[in-house]
This record gives C-alpha cells, structure tokens and sequence, in this order.
C-alpha cells in the first residue's frame, strides 16, 4: 500500500494576496472569472475564449450582472468594467451586497 505525504494543497501561505472581487471590492475566499466580452459572442468574432477578456467577480456580483444583463448587452454597452460600475442598477446593488457579510448566501433574482 502507497504510503501518504502530507500536502500543502491549497498553499496555506499566509503572505498570499487576498482575493477581491473587481465590482464590489469586497474580500472573497474564491472569485469566478467573468468574460468581459460573452465567450458566444467572442467566437462568432473569431476571437479564441482564452484571449477575451476576463476579471474576477464574487459571485454574487457574477449571478446578479448574468441576471441583468443579456449577452447582447454584455458584448456591447456593458463590455467593459467601467460600464457596468457606472449602472445605476449595478451601483445600488453594488451598495447593498457590499453590506452583506462573505458568508451570507446571497440569492439574485
């Protein structure tokens, strides 16, 4: 039988960065990668999905942007990081989730 090593996966290093969602700043034990532009979108384009844009959302900011936005939307008006911030629906929501503790589950109609 295969004797077992100890691991040190996940790294416990205390002196790694924390992780922070792009959209409401908050400290998150993981981040989901949001594509700037729809990966639909992107290869209709002729754009490979490793080469679009991406940033990092908590996701509950990932849900609620997929809620609100179509991928039309997403790959047009709203394709930037900017753009999104500037939504008035993005910055009320923005404003409340950031109220909310890491560990509460939020749901996004």
């Amino acid at each position: 039988m295969a004797r077992r090593t100890s691991s040190t996966w996940p790294d416990p290093s205390p002196e790694a960065d924390p992780l922070v969602c792009a959209l409401c700043q908050r400290e998150t034990p993981a981040l989901t990668q949001h594509h700037l532009m729809p990966v639909l979108q992107g290869r209709r384009k002729g754009i490979k999905v490793q080469d679009l844009p991406t940033v990092g959302f908590c996701s509950a900011c990932h849900g609620y942007v997929h809620t609100t936005f179509s991928n039309a939307d997403l790959a047009g008006p709203y394709g930037t990081l900017e753009a999104l911030s500037a939504h008035d629906g993005v910055v009320r929501f923005v404003k409340w989730v950031r109220k909310q503790p890491m560990t509460k589950a939020v749901k996004v109609k």
